[in-house]
């Protein structure tokens, strides 16, 4: 799986924010390694820089230092509609009004050819849906619309996913989409008596590295403004569930381990999986290991709730790009042994419980349990810590087509067979949701094929097969 984008934007009066925005993005990295950019607003106009490749190989001092402003935004990306090249590296600008506007978008919208053609254009000859959906803003702008009324025009016909930063003249605007789909929180610098700034970003670990304090998530369907450094706040587009409907996916994986998403942290709830795994589905072994990162959490919880000891069994490889990026299976298995190297010392002759997050295609998974037979393993038992990944995501992760996921077309033994594993067994869909701490909250719709916002046909049918 392909993680959702991540935004940021800040604005503080008086203070150069390209640096602060520069360390937001390294805090939110994990969201997006195609792309980065920012924009940013020094009272007179805005400046716009974006390149391929991680955060810190697209800016360095130089670039900061020309980001003049005490108001900006920016954007990691992973492609989830349209084009990976740099053209489709965001934010987005527009030149509409005095000195235009910039969007950065998290998220994957489900109606983009419908609202192509409101903008003018044929389906695809604009580069992304983010883009579609700043052509539109940028008419009602040209229109004589203020960016914020331009928002309340455009947003109301778009449907799918997003959480949206926009940068004006002045002005700084947040806004999730009304299921409330992808994450997005407000912080605070200074104090609550003495406000120096406020900041919008999809995880509060964002906020934390530039000395911000959490302040809110923002809720579905809501607009927040940041003017003059006051915020106010509309409810745009009333919630279309009784439940928030955010991705179930950003506890089991997308988030930081030190995040806090809904008022859960997500380090804890990934312990409490793993607890949850170790009594739903225990086996005798000598070692428990998690497959980093996102499997680490679950691993210690499954150790302490088993009495099975942790251990490492795997180095992660921090500087080699994903392995879901590469383009066929045989590479995408060769990347796994370039991404994690084994601890021969803590496999060979050990009974091993390897806990994940997730399977998709399977490939990965096959080619890290042969990994460890080589490495000496006597048996290898596999633990996932969320359901079985059966049904494709519309709404901001790039997951394979549904023909692609192996749980789509094969039960668990014949999964644990083509993986190679000595068992196979996933997290329940009741625990899943008790390690999190929800009753009926969150999207789901990949591990249940129960779509909360309806997903037009022709949309559905491009994923429903090879």
């Amino acid at each position: 799986m392909k993680e959702a984008c991540g935004v940021v934007g800040i604005m503080a009066p008086g203070r150069a924010v390209s640096h602060l925005v520069y360390d937001a993005l390294v805090a939110l990295q994990h969201r997006g390694q195609e792309s980065a950019g920012m924009a940013t607003w020094d009272h007179e106009g805005i400046t716009v820089f974006k390149d391929n490749g991680l955060v810190a190989s697209v800016f360095n001092e130089q670039s900061l230092h020309s980001l003049r402003g005490d108001l900006a935004i920016g954007h990691t990306r992973y492609s989830t509609s349209g084009s990976a090249n740099w053209t489709a590296a965001q934010p987005v600008y527009r030149s509409a009004g005095r000195v235009g506007f910039a969007l950065g978008h998290n998220g994957n919208l489900t109606n983009t050819d419908v609202l192509a053609t409101r903008a003018g254009v044929l389906p695809g000859m604009l580069i992304s849906d983010s883009d579609v959906l700043a052509q539109l803003i940028a008419f009602r702008c040209e229109e004589g619309r203020t960016l914020t009324d331009a928002l309340s025009d455009v947003l109301v016909d778009v449907e799918g996913a997003y959480s949206l930063v926009i940068l004006g003249d002045g002005v700084l605007h947040g806004v999730r989409d009304p299921f409330g789909f992808r994450p997005l929180c407000l912080g605070r610098l200074g104090t609550p008596d003495a406000p120096e700034g406020w900041v919008l970003a999809s995880e509060t670990p964002a906020l934390e590295v530039i000395g911000a304090s959490f302040v809110r998530e923002v809720r579905p369907g809501e607009l927040i403004t940041i003017s003059d450094n006051v915020v106010s706040s509309v409810q745009l587009l009333s919630p279309q569930s009784s439940d928030e409907k955010l991705c179930i996916f950003e506890f089991v994986y997308f988030a930081r381990p030190d995040a806090y998403l809904m008022g859960h942290q997500v380090h804890s709830a990934r312990h409490r999986m793993g607890e949850a795994l170790a009594k739903q589905s225990f086996v005798d072994a000598d070692l428990v290991m998690g497959v980093p990162d996102s499997g680490v959490p679950a691993a210690e919880g499954f150790a302490a709730a088993s009495g099975i000891p942790f251990g490492f069994g795997l180095v992660k490889n921090r500087y080699i790009g994903r392995t879901f990026i590469a383009p066929d299976q045989i590479s995408r298995s060769k990347g796994v042994r370039r991404k994690l190297n084994p601890l021969r010392e803590n496999i060979e002759g050990r009974r091993l419980v390897v806990v994940d997050d997730s399977i998709v295609r399977g490939t990965t998974t096959q080619a890290l349990v042969a990994m460890l037979r080589d490495a000496g393993a006597k048996e290898v038992h596999l633990r996932i810590s969320s359901p079985p990944f059966a049904w494709p995501c519309f709404y901001g992760i790039d997951t394979p087509t549904r023909d692609e996921l192996l749980a789509s077309r094969h039960s668990v033994e014949e999964m644990r067979a083509f993986i190679g594993a000595d068992s196979l067994a996933f997290i329940s869909m009741e625990n899943l949701r008790s390690a999190i701490g929800l009753d009926s909250e969150c999207c789901d719709a990949c591990l249940t094929g129960n779509y909360p916002a309806p997903v037009p046909v022709g949309v559905r049918q491009a994923k429903s097969s090879t």
